[in-house]
């Protein structure tokens, strides 16, 4: 990685063939414009909406994750990979000590890829031990993704278990579910001034929606097609998703974690289909949208 110095207090950074513009100005934080602090509590930033091995390898879509931020407090959702650069190249500056926690729904590297260097910047280089991980299980004992030297600099870790809750500061959650995937894996279900349910990825199964209901529905949708009984690939297709929201009935329901066909496909148009054919508004979600709630 290179640095060239630009006029007006900017930086050129050049990174896998993209060129971006990075202000040396004081970061923001994570502050609310003041016209948005009477109307909203929260909102979501999706750094990332791309998964799956072959768009992680290309990056059509950033596959860096999520945050979400609640009153005062920041979390981190699946920092896949490239989340780090994700967040220093965004245009809204962001201060990853402000981090107060990390969640892995599960070690795919897709989700957890930059676990560790984002656990470094939220300690400072680990010189201020800060924040909590939740995490699996298995994301820490077999095969893990997260290195322990790491995980000393952590004020805590908090393993995710079926129909557990948990809290950290001002947010509290709640993993309703095993998911039906490769490795542990589980849903979020945020408790704030809106429940906001995350389906992390997993096979479709008849129980599923059951779990998640919700003001706001957010959904690992990988897929166009529907996978067969036997197919080895356990996510979620755009069909899943129809039925997921048709029986939740949400205020809004966003998609993200796409796949090469889904991204073929153009999200936002079969956005609009559904939001059609349920009367339901579904979003695409787009790399660097924000969503207020």
């Amino acid at each position: 990685m290179s640095f060239l110095q630009l006029g007006n207090g900017f930086k050129k950074i050049h990174y896998g063939g993209q060129t971006v513009k990075e202000s040396h100005r004081k970061s923001l934080t994570w502050k609310f414009k003041m016209n948005e602090r009477s109307t909203t509590k929260g909102f979501v930033k999706f750094f990332g909406t791309g998964g799956a091995r072959f768009v992680v390898s290309t990056q059509l879509r950033s596959t860096a994750g999520i945050l979400l931020r609640y009153l005062n407090t920041n979390l981190y959702i699946d920092p896949g990979p490239g989340a780090l650069v994700r967040i220093h190249a965004a245009k809204e500056r962001f201060n990853l000590t402000h981090l107060d926690g990390i969640i892995l729904t599960h070690k795919h590297l897709d989700h957890s890829n930059d676990v560790n260097v984002m656990i470094e910047a939220m300690t400072e280089g680990g010189f201020k031990k800060r924040g909590v991980l939740f995490c699996p299980q298995d994301a820490l004992d077999d095969d893990p993704v997260v290195r322990k030297y790491v995980m000393k600099n952590l004020d805590g870790v908090q393993t995710l278990r079926e129909g557990e809750r948990y809290s950290i500061k001002d947010i509290t959650f709640s993993t309703p579910v095993r998911h039906v995937h490769p490795v542990e894996t589980y849903g979020i279900k945020f408790l704030l001034n809106k429940t906001i349910s995350l389906i992390a990825d997993t096979r479709y199964f008849e129980q599923l929606p059951e779990f998640y209901s919700c003001d706001c529905l957010i959904a690992n949708v990988l897929r166009k097609k529907p996978i067969e009984e036997n197919d080895v690939i356990a996510h979620l297709s755009i069909e899943d998703f129809a039925r997921i929201v048709t029986q939740i009935k949400p205020e809004v329901a966003i998609m993200t974690h796409f796949g090469m066909a889904m991204i073929r496909e153009k999200p936002y148009l079969l956005a609009e289909q559904l939001k059609e054919e349920t009367g339901i508004d579904i979003i695409a979600a787009y790399d660097g949208m924000r969503w207020n709630f």
